[in-house]
C-alpha cells in the first residue's frame, strides 16, 4: 500500500505529464483524442491519489481542494458522458498549476 508521501509524488507526476502534452496548446487538445485520453487518464490519477490519502492530510492542508479534486475524479471514472472538454482545459491551464505549486512546497 502506498504512503501519503508517495501519493503526492503520484499527483506530481501526473501534473508533469498532463504539462508535457498541454504545453501543445488549447487547439491541439480539442482535436486530438490522444491527448485527451492521455490527460483525463492523469486527471484520474490524481483525484485517486486524493482519495485515498490520509484524513490528516487532508486537514494539514485545508488549501488544496481535496474535494473537488476526489469530486472530479468521480465524475471522470464514473459519468464520463458528462465529462466537459471545455472544463477539463479550463482545469489544465488554470487549476493545475497552482496544485503543482501546492504539492511541491508540500512535498519539500
Amino acid at each position: 500500500m502506498r504512503n501519503d508521501s508517495e501519493k503526492l509524488h503520484d499527483i506530481q507526476e501526473a501534473i508533469i505529464k498532463i504539462d508535457k502534452y498541454s504545453v501543445q496548446g488549447k487547439e491541439e487538445f480539442f482535436s486530438n483524442e490522444l491527448i485527451q485520453s492521455w490527460i483525463l487518464m492523469q486527471l484520474q490519477i490524481i483525484g485517486e491519489a486524493a482519495r485515498s490519502m490520509s484524513k490528516e492530510i487532508h486537514q494539514k492542508y485545508p488549501q488544496i481542494p481535496w474535494q473537488d479534486i476526489i469530486d472530479f475524479r468521480n465524475l471522470l471514472v464514473h459519468e464520463y458522458f458528462r465529462v466537459d472538454l471545455k472544463l477539463v482545459w479550463r482545469i489544465v491551464e488554470k487549476e493545475l498549476p497552482e496544485l503543482k505549486e501546492q504539492i511541491s512546497l508540500i512535498i519539500e
